[in-house]
């Protein structure tokens, strides 16, 4: 599937986290976690925001100023309702041109929607656009080996790929960042999540 046809899927099922059901406090506690490595906070950056604007406003709360960008118009669209001061991207970040830095990119049940021969590439672009010292926190499927799979448990099909656990590390060590936290934070679920840290003297 093209990043196109996973906003087309999310476009349809913004219901989940608009109702009273989903958990705002998902993914909150880690991001606390990644914030506090970080000595700097400038911009933030959320990639794959979604609708709820939770890790908006811990950015915001932290002391960031954000921003927030995905693929899917309509999650754009009530992003930009609940924060209008905030500048949203309706963006597919495989093509998305990155002009600022940032000390904070949180790319949070997201970016395992990228196409596989675009993850490398994508993980690139993040940590090149974080400044020296800027912490990265995403989400990722915790699996041995790369792989891609379909399902259709929230409604639509829906894609998702992974490099594996030593396939990440291995990039990231390479691109010149400290690894600050692994855990399989939902197990046995193999949702996994990491924080690294952009070498200041790299």
């Amino acid at each position: 599937m093209k990043p196109s046809d996973i906003g087309k899927a999310y476009n349809q099922i913004t219901d989940l986290w608009e109702g009273e059901d989903f958990n705002k406090n998902n993914g909150i506690e880690e991001h606390k976690r990644a914030i506090a490595f970080i000595h700097n906070k400038g911009k933030a950056l959320d990639v794959g925001c979604g609708c709820t604007g939770r890790i908006i406003d811990l950015m915001i709360e932290a002391g960031f100023s954000p921003e927030g960008v995905d693929i899917s118009d309509a999650m754009i669209t009530l992003a930009r309702e609940k924060h209008p001061q905030i500048i949203f991207h309706q963006q597919d970040i495989c093509q998305w041109k990155m002009n600022e830095k940032y000390d904070l990119i949180s790319a949070w049940d997201s970016i395992w929607h990228l196409p596989l021969n675009q993850q490398s590439i994508v993980l690139t672009k993040l940590v090149n656009a974080l400044n020296m010292g800027g912490v990265l926190i995403f989400s990722f499927g915790g699996a041995d080996q790369e792989g891609e799979h379909t399902n259709n448990s929230m409604g639509p099909e829906i894609y998702y790929s992974s490099l594996g656990v030593n396939g990440f590390l291995k990039i990231l060590l390479e691109l010149g960042c400290s690894i600050r936290h692994l855990e399989y934070d939902q197990y046995p679920e193999l949702h996994a999540y990491l924080i690294v840290q952009k070498d200041s003297n790299d």
